[in-house]
């Protein structure tokens, strides 16, 4: 067992940080310290990662007072009704809460919605080839196409996306003082509950009017829940694709072998999308978890209490897994990766995020083949203070 600080510093936007790897190579599971001098366990291997996330024995109950805290603050609960977002149950309200909206997310149904996210996509690049050069990737396309799909899907409107894309920024900020970060999420709460009491009295064709139907038919009507679950997914629909946008167009860049791959066979992004997944994992830890009762991680005792860390970016380099993981290779094929976590908490919108992605990096590539950095890729201002990791702005050109 080692002992090391967490979160490490990521150096290179492009590699996994070397105190991920030492972790990793340190044995099954090691002991970090999170800025709050809490100690808590680190799983780092692919296989103790997903045994880790289909025990029966943890939480992800993050109100529990020994859940690990790499923020260094509480979760936020602005109400004392306010229920627990999905990522945040155990068994048995976990399940049916979830079953409830993955029919939202099933591949037909986003297969439909790929016309209007190649029609949003379409619609920002030819905005952004009017405009000057350079121009900066993040706000001409990579925000605004996820904020804006996600903005269609649930039924919330696209004008007031400066306002929940500032406060969500607030949140996802490690460096956001607790009263900042609490203010800012009352408000995001004070808006969607706003909302969903309008879905509520008028039901309209989108997904939160559609779960108050579904809802009110089945008798299981619960205000507090749905407003919940609607901030979970209008954060994370947004914010975790829009850095994968960014940071992915800027890695392909940066590998004109594996972009020339994709432009010669489109054929070939799906399986690329899973590789930039893999290589980056921008979520490199949030799927965290405290022991309910005694249970064993790679063979290591983990007593009822301590909290576990999934470190899914160390994970996703694991060479007994993946072959020369740092190596970006467009034809692995690495579904079998743990960017979007495992088990019973696996990420809802997936199946989205990977239509956005395809769609974003196919157009792209296809309607500007000159696109280039517009600075090199070590003066890129990377997100090293959010919790999502990602490029603050993605300065681009063309000829």
């Amino acid at each position: 067992m080692t002992e090391s600080t967490f979160p490490p510093p990521r150096g290179c936007p492009f590699h996994a940080p070397e105190g991920h790897l030492a972790d990793r190579e340190a044995g099954p599971m090691t002991k970090v310290t999170l800025s709050t001098g809490q100690e808590v366990w680190a799983a780092s291997r692919h296989e103790d990662v997903r045994a880790l996330l289909t025990d029966p024995n943890v939480s992800a109950n993050r109100l529990n007072p020994n859940f690990p805290l790499v923020i260094g603050r509480r979760a936020v609960q602005s109400r004392q009704t306010a229920k627990p977002t999905l990522i945040s149950m155990d068994p048995p309200d976990h399940g049916p809460a979830r079953r409830a909206v993955l029919g939202e997310f099933t591949v037909k149904r986003l297969a439909a919605l790929r016309s209007r996210i190649q029609q949003i996509v379409d619609e920002h690049i030819d905005a952004m080839l009017a405009g000057p050069r350079p121009a900066d990737l993040v706000a001409a396309l990579a925000l605004p196409v996820p904020s804006l799909v996600i903005c269609e899907l649930l039924g919330v409107p696209y004008a007031d996306h400066d306002f929940f894309q500032a406060r969500t920024s607030t949140l996802l900020r490690r460096t956001a003082a607790e009263d900042e970060a609490r203010v800012a999420s009352e408000e995001l709460r004070s808006y969607m509950d706003e909302l969903v009491k309008a879905k509520e009295a008028e039901p309209t064709d989108d997904l939160l009017g559609r779960q108050v139907l579904a809802h009110r038919a089945a008798g299981t009507e619960d205000h507090e829940a749905l407003t919940s679950l609607a901030l979970l997914l209008l954060i994370a629909g947004h914010e975790t694709t829009a850095n994968m946008i960014s940071l992915g167009t800027a890695t392909l860049l940066e590998h004109p072998d594996q972009l020339a791959a994709i432009r010669r066979d489109p054929a070939k992004t799906p399986n690329a999308v899973e590789e930039l997944l893999r290589h980056l994992t921008i979520v490199e830890w949030v799927t965290s978890r405290v022991a309910m009762a005694d249970t064993s991680i790679g063979g290591v005792p983990v007593k009822a209490g301590e909290g576990v860390l999934t470190v899914n970016l160390s994970a996703n380099h694991d060479p007994s897994v993946f072959a020369d993981p740092e190596r970006i290779d467009v034809d692995r094929g690495a579904r079998n990766h743990v960017a979007f976590g495992f088990g019973a908490h696996q990420c809802l919108g997936q199946n989205l995020a990977r239509v956005e992605l395809q769609v974003v990096f196919d157009t792209l590539f296809a309607r500007i083949p000159t696109l280039r950095l517009a600075v090199p890729a070590a003066e890129l201002p990377v997100k090293d203070d959010h919790t999502i990791y990602g490029l603050h702005k993605l300065p681009i050109t063309w000829e």
